[in-house]
């Protein structure tokens, strides 16, 4: 398990320590700090409501991920309305207004906040797929890479080596049919962050700011297994990404 320890080590990575990995894990780092959260406690009633191992109906769900300014607003609505689908995000509309509460908490907490809209998102993955296909913008392999890389310090080499136990998808998790990674080149990304004249979020700041950042988030994406990401590049037109990506859909996934 992602808790355990190499021979002779004080305690876990601090990686591992950051990252919850299982929804009981979740519910008892989030009952920590419910006293002094009060937004901990609605999350953790939320938690609790849903269901263990969920599982996926018969129509596809399919993910997309990448940084900010990647396209993927664009191009997940725009697959959504080509298959008829439902489109969800994580985390999910009933606690994405506690973002800001939790990204000014300490990292353990932080993360447990976006971990568990993954596990509250799985409830409706499962539910939207017995009836249309499911198109999600972030899952966990976003919580799992901001996480790694933020965790870890310096260049791509000083990350987790690729077969690293914190790359795997946690075992009580739906898991979806197909991840795509939408990657685009570092100055055309900033260059559409700037067209978009949006507020950026710390991370956001943080990935425009610090190169090495930027890359170990990337790298930690392309780390990930079971499922892997298939990496797409957005760079193109609009219309030339939606194809390459409903060819990748039609290939990888069952209709």
């Amino acid at each position: 398990m992602l808790g355990r320890c190499a021979p002779g080590s004080p305690g876990p990575r601090p990686v591992v320590r950051a990252l919850p990995t299982s929804a009981c894990a979740l519910r008892q780092r989030l009952r920590q700090c419910a006293e002094r959260i009060p937004e901990a406690e609605a999350v953790l009633d939320l938690l609790e409501k849903c269901p263990e191992h969920q599982k996926k109906g018969g129509f596809p769900v399919i993910v997309f991920e990448g940084l900010d300014a990647t396209g993927k607003t664009t191009v997940t609505q725009a697959v959504k309305d080509n298959l008829n689908g439902v489109l969800l995000r994580s985390p999910p509309a009933c606690i994405s207004q506690w973002r800001t509460v939790f990204d000014d908490e300490p990292t353990p907490i932080k993360r447990a906040f976006y971990a568990a809209g993954n596990y509250i998102l799985a409830s409706e993955i499962a539910k939207a797929s017995t009836q249309a296909p499911v198109i999600i913008d972030r899952y966990w392999h976003s919580t799992a890479a901001y996480t790694i890389a933020t965790e870890t310090s310096g260049k791509v080499q000083d990350l987790p080596p690729a077969q690293d136990e914190v790359y795997q998808w946690p075992e009580d998790l739906l898991k979806p049919d197909l991840v795509l990674l939408l990657t685009v080149d570092p100055e055309e990304r900033v260059r559409r962050l700037q067209h978009r004249g949006l507020e950026k979020t710390k991370e956001e700041a943080e990935l425009e700011a610090n190169s090495l950042f930027r890359q170990r988030v990337e790298e930690s994406y392309r780390r990930m297994v079971n499922p892997a990401c298939q990496e797409v590049d957005a760079s193109p037109s609009k219309e030339e990404v939606l194809k390459t990506v409903l060819q990748l859909i039609r290939k990888h996934c069952p209709f």
